[in-house]
């Protein structure tokens, strides 16, 4: 059996992983024009705003009595009140805390709904570089096709090949083209997704190597920077916090609240009473179980934290233990590829007669299948180290 062959310049192209922008480029024009992260900011602020409105005073009440009788008796009489409610100074303060807490939560939604997109748009960029590195090997093959095809049509006629000779390179020939279209379909389809993202503008991605991983961390540091950047964590944290600012502000509600006004009495004759109104509103029913609720969703929120900090370690711990193995195939091919025979050697052999057809299309088809199983894996390993390392999106 014939050694595997590789093709020199297709093998330092899919073997390289030297870096290159223009995956941030794709990144950066995704972030300023994706029509969702742009409705999601709109949002984020309207829900901040909101947030504020329980912080308000209520609406000052003014009313006006007029009542007449007997002229001679009662004469007319009119009274105006003007008043204004507000809880105990102490529950503003505590609402605006509140306040606050909740737009620290809000932007860290924000923030994670951004990087669920900006990963999304990564690892279609990471597809397109695996469909550009095939488009580059099924063209290498289709041209290697044609060539043994046009010569083992010259033999044919001198009698130097037989039919099913050709008949088999002629089918070499045609699923190399088949799969051609195949792969440029599925690149047209990835591109209009990466154009979805970004706003209904194109992007022509043509990239054929990924980004250098730089420095790889070990699971602890990993792990240590992960959790603490993870935007899914940094949102239930600040719920948890928003979760304390409610009780607090639940317990406050529980003080009397005030209302003060100013009345005046008007009466026939031009006599006029001026005076003013206390009143004190005690909550015996209006916060009745709001305390309980409130420390039942700070509960709530703690478990759900902690939940969350285990879930997400062990899909690190998962996702990292892959991506040694990943790795440690990448490497195993890598050796093997590097210490074979050009692809150029194989063809000079079929054309000289030094190897049978069926000699070719066994190596040849080993050689395609094994820069096909490569490129998969250089593909998976950049998908799993873009969900490791999504923290810094």
């Amino acid at each position: 059996m014939k050694q595997f062959i590789v093709i020199t310049l297709l093998a330092s192209a899919a073997l390289s992983v030297n870096g290159q922008n223009s995956i941030d480029a794709v990144l950066r024009s995704i972030e300023a024009n994706n029509k969702e992260l742009q409705a999601n900011n709109q949002l984020t602020v309207s829900k901040k705003l909101e947030a504020k409105l329980d912080n308000n005073l209520p609406d000052p009440s003014v009313s006006y009595v007029h009542q007449y009788g007997n002229r001679e008796g009662m004469g007319i009489q009119g009274e105006l009140v003007a008043s204004q409610s507000f809880d105990f100074p102490s529950v503003y303060v505590q609402k605006n805390k509140l306040a606050k807490s909740k737009a620290a939560s809000f932007d860290r939604q924000g923030a994670e709904f951004r990087q669920q997109i900006l990963l999304q748009a990564k690892e279609i960029c990471l597809d397109l570089v695996l469909l550009n590195q095939q488009r580059a090997l099924l063209d290498q093959r289709r041209q290697n096709a044609e060539q043994l095809a046009e010569l083992y049509a010259m033999r044919l006629e001198t009698g130097d090949a037989n039919i099913l000779e050709t008949n088999k390179i002629d089918l070499e020939l045609l699923n190399a083209k088949t799969e051609a279209r195949m792969n440029e379909s599925a690149r047209i389809a990835k591109l209009q997704e990466l154009a979805t993202l970004n706003g209904g503008i194109a992007i022509d991605f043509t990239d054929t190597t990924y980004m250098s991983d730089g420095d790889i961390l070990s699971f602890e540091e990993l792990r240590a920077e992960a959790v603490t950047s993870n935007p899914q964590l940094l949102t239930l944290k600040s719920e948890q916090v928003a979760a304390r600012r409610q009780l607090s502000v639940n317990k406050s509600k529980s003080l009397p609240g005030f209302e003060l006004g100013y009345r005046m009495n008007t009466a026939t004759g031009g006599e006029r009473f001026n005076g003013f109104l206390v009143g004190v509103s005690i909550p015996l029913f209006s916060n009745r179980n709001n305390v309980k609720q409130a420390k039942a969703q700070a509960l709530y929120t703690d478990l759900q934290l902690e939940s969350t900090t285990t879930t997400v370690e062990s899909e690190l711990h998962q996702l990292y233990n892959q991506s040694v193995a990943l790795k440690t195939s990448m490497d195993e091919y890598n050796t093997v590829l590097k210490s074979q025979n050009s692809l150029a050697l194989l063809n000079k052999a079929i054309q000289t007669g030094q190897i049978s057809m069926i000699e070719y299309f066994v190596d040849v088809t080993t050689f395609y299948q094994s820069m096909q199983n490569y490129m998969q894996l250089q593909n998976e390993y950049q998908k799993v180290m873009a969900q490791l390392y999504k923290y810094k999106l």
